[in-house]
């Protein structure tokens, strides 16, 4: 038979903590902690296609996902949805490609004169050279140019001179067939260009822009 028995003896401290068993039980002693079972966080599994960024962007990949990763199917979204308005907003429509472009009949410009149209928001000027400006620019020492450039590499037929009417000081429009050497004068600012669109004299620092153009054919001209 076990006997339990108190023992009066033994310190306050294992008084009050402590029983001693007759069969030879141990005293125990309380912690004071609290174990906690740990949870475990499944870990992601995730498999894609293999695919480029950039399809990525626009298709999505596709994934099968678990736990808070699972998210990232969202973001893929979202991601997709602003490339596709990005790209909307960059593609030019039928109208803007032809706002884009120029044609302009040849044959409605005399000799001697220069015409002005609107290309891309800015002024056009279209001159129709003679064989004496022709003849006078092509003997211009290009030496002594501010911005040496040929005659030669400013047309691609003679007779034509096609020019982005900008001054190339502060972006003033020029007049035509005016200014110390017949070609264009910025009276903004004084500066003087010559029949083949080169600054001469005056502040400008650069000859009027030659934007892009070809002839198509007879008597057409498309800019752009």
């Amino acid at each position: 038979m076990n006997v339990i028995a108190k023992s009066t003896t033994v310190s306050p401290f294992l008084r009050a903590t402590a029983t001693v068993v007759s069969n030879g039980g141990i005293p125990v002693a309380a912690t004071g902690k609290v174990h906690k079972p740990k949870v475990t966080v499944p870990s992601t599994v995730k498999r894609a296609l293999g695919q480029t960024l950039y399809q990525d962007l626009l298709t999505g990949p596709t994934c099968i996902s678990s736990g808070v990763a699972g998210s990232s199917v969202a973001g893929v979204y979202g991601a997709k949805t602003i490339v596709q308005d990005l790209v909307g907003l960059l593609s030019a429509s039928a109208d803007v490609l032809a706002m884009s472009k120029c044609e302009i009949k040849l044959d409605s410009i005399p000799e001697g004169k220069s015409a002005v149209f609107k290309w891309r928001g800015k002024p056009l000027f279209v001159r129709h050279r003679s064989d004496s400006e022709i003849a006078h620019e092509a003997k211009v020492d290009v030496a002594s140019l501010r911005d040496p450039e040929e005659d030669s590499a400013r047309v691609k037929d003679p007779k034509w001179l096609v020019v982005i009417g900008v001054c190339t000081h502060l972006g003033c429009v020029p007049i035509a067939n005016a200014g110390d050497f017949g070609g264009y004068y910025c009276p903004c600012h004084g500066s003087h260009y010559d029949a083949s669109g080169r600054i001469r004299k005056g502040p400008a620092p650069l000859n009027l822009e030659v934007p892009p153009y070809e002839f198509p054919e007879d008597n057409m001209l498309v800019v752009g």
